[in-house]
């Protein structure tokens, strides 16, 4: 009979499941509620978006596009960070949620000062009115997270018996 080896929380793991903010992981704690929101959002933004390339892009294709590159957006950065720890998803993660974050404040103010340019509503256009501003709040939640749960010192990295011993005045 095989044994099957016990799964070990080390740092690349960001600790036990449950916790909140275990530096690096941005997939746990309330970082699962954020990848949850995010994928219902990335959900109804393509599900939108497609029916609307697919059979309107000729009546207004500046929204329509828009709309799908958000519903893009959105789905990077659901995966980014439901995958983020401390690899390359982090820095995907962080690249998502500042073009989502910028898009819905400069669609989002655009959509205001020249209602012309856009025909029909988009994800951010007037600011995510037309999903309850959660585009909007969104991305600064996001943003947040990422800070919240960054590596705080590069040792964090390594394996416990490969960190420099620390004098009891460090402790």
């Amino acid at each position: 009979m095989r044994e099957i080896p016990e799964r070990r929380a080390d740092a690349a793991d960001g600790a036990a499941d449950g916790a909140a903010g275990a530096p690096g992981r941005t997939g746990r704690g309330f970082g699962r509620l954020l990848v949850t929101v995010y994928g219902i959002l990335a959900f109804a933004a393509v599900g939108r978006s497609a029916y609307q390339v697919a059979t309107k892009l000729s009546e207004a294709p500046t929204a329509y596009l828009l709309s799908l590159l958000a519903a893009m957006v959105y789905v990077v950065a659901t995966v980014a960070l439901a995958r983020g720890g401390r690899n390359r998803w982090r820095t995907v993660a962080w690249c998502a949620v500042v073009v989502e974050a910028v898009g819905v404040v400069v669609v989002g103010l655009l959509s205001f000062a020249r209602p012309e340019l856009f025909h029909e509503a988009t994800v951010w256009s007037h600011l995510g009115q037309g999903y309850g501003y959660v585009p909007l709040v969104l991305p600064f939640v996001g943003l947040w997270w990422l800070w919240h749960t960054r590596p705080r010192h590069p040792d964090h990295e390594l394996e416990p018996e490969q960190r420099p011993a620390r004098s009891t005045e460090d402790r």
